[in-house]
């Protein structure tokens, strides 16, 4: 079994994704002690407003709370790593995007398409003007 101090960061980014979505179930997961586990879960708890606020700003005909839960932490972990992390944006998204299709999409892809424009306008919205 490997070491959760080993995990790689894709195992790393799902096992955020359970956690953000046992929160929002309601419940008190305990964090690991994977730095990047933690910081993500303290920074989204305590920048979670902004990053819904980011989030809905990008959403065209749809509110934060009409997706699924699962969309709402995958999306929130890519907002946190586009603000927080050195990691480059295209990884992030390709990332967030392959998550989706795992987690979320139905075979027509329909889930991977809405979540690729949300972070598409995300981004823009977060890098400056060149």
């Amino acid at each position: 079994m490997e070491a959760k101090a080993q995990l790689s960061r894709r195992k790393q980014r799902i096992l955020i994704i359970e956690l953000l979505y046992q929160q929002e179930m309601g419940m008190h997961p305990e964090l690991p002690d994977i730095p990047f586990v933690k910081e993500a879960m303290t920074t989204i708890e305590t920048t979670q407003e902004a990053i819904d606020q980011t989030i809905e700003d990008a959403l065209v005909g749809y509110t934060l709370k009409r997706l699924s839960m699962v969309d709402r932490a995958i999306l929130r972990l890519a907002v946190f790593e586009l603000r927080n992390t050195q990691t480059p944006s295209e990884i992030i998204l390709d990332e967030a995007l392959h998550l989706t299709h795992i987690y979320t999409d139905l075979g027509d892809k329909k889930a991977v398409a809405f979540n690729n424009k949300v972070l598409d306008s995300i981004l823009k919205r977060l890098q400056p003007s060149a």
